[in-house]
């Protein structure tokens, strides 16, 4: 990972996965300030383990709080918590990691995975960009400096070549994801109007694609999100556990 000199960061689905790759690599950075906000939906149950594990070797950097990204309550909480924790410093790095993923196609998907799949995957970043947006101007305007940039005030939103309209169709036969597809160019679209609107307050918003991974969702053969040996006609895996 890039030197990332950002001082107070929030990550979304960080007790497993690229959530949790990403809390270790940003604590062997070298930065006396930083403060890593892991968010999950059961920071005590049994898959936060690992989560819980690096707080304890990392004490004072690393911060668990429950997040929940199918719940509106939750994130309005988690919001307050860490406005308490900030303080007047502000918040430089939102990255919204957490979503699930359903398989289906025309013929298969059900009207309830598609609600729960655009419920997480973009109404919930949605929301979370909208309760942590006052965190954000602060380090922004404290900042003092010209531009935008990670290390300022940004929102990184974790996406996939899945809501590629123009990629996606070719692939779509290895991997018949259809809520999970149209529920990610939903999220695509998002991140390009928050860029716009969030310009004004000089934070960046963009979206990555993580590329081809080897994580406990997606195993040997997997696009970002694409558990492709493991789903089930109609299961739903969430990466926010």
């Amino acid at each position: 990972m890039a030197a990332v000199k950002a001082c107070n960061i929030l990550i979304t689905g960080a007790n497993r996965g690229l959530g949790l790759e990403t809390v270790k690599q940003l604590t062997e950075d070298s930065c006396p300030k930083r403060h890593i906000f892991a968010t999950c939906r059961d920071p005590e149950g049994p898959k936060s383990e690992a989560l819980r594990e690096l707080v304890k070797k990392h004490p004072g950097v690393i911060t668990i709080i429950r997040l929940d990204a199918d719940d509106p309550s939750s994130i309005k909480e988690s919001a307050k918590k860490v406005g308490s924790l900030l303080g007047n410093s502000g918040l430089n790095l939102l990255v919204n990691n957490a979503g699930i993923v359903a398989r289906g196609t025309i013929q298969t998907s059900s009207a309830e995975n598609m609600k729960n799949t655009f419920s997480t995957n973009v109404i919930g970043p949605l929301l979370i960009i909208k309760e942590y947006l006052p965190y954000l101007q602060t380090a922004a305007k404290a900042s003092g400096t010209p531009g935008m940039s990670c290390n300022k005030a940004a929102v990184i939103n974790i996406s996939t070549v899945g809501g590629s309209i123009s990629t996606m169709p070719s692939l779509f036969s290895q991997f018949p994801v259809l809520p999970y597809c149209v529920s990610k160019a939903g999220f695509n679209m998002l991140t390009v109007l928050a860029a716009d609107e969030l310009r004004a307050d000089k934070i960046l918003c963009m979206a990555l694609h993580s590329g081809w991974v080897k994580t406990e969702l997606r195993r040997e053969k997997a696009l970002h999100f694409f558990p492709h040996s493991e789903l089930q006609g109609g299961d739903v895996l969430r990466n926010v556990n």
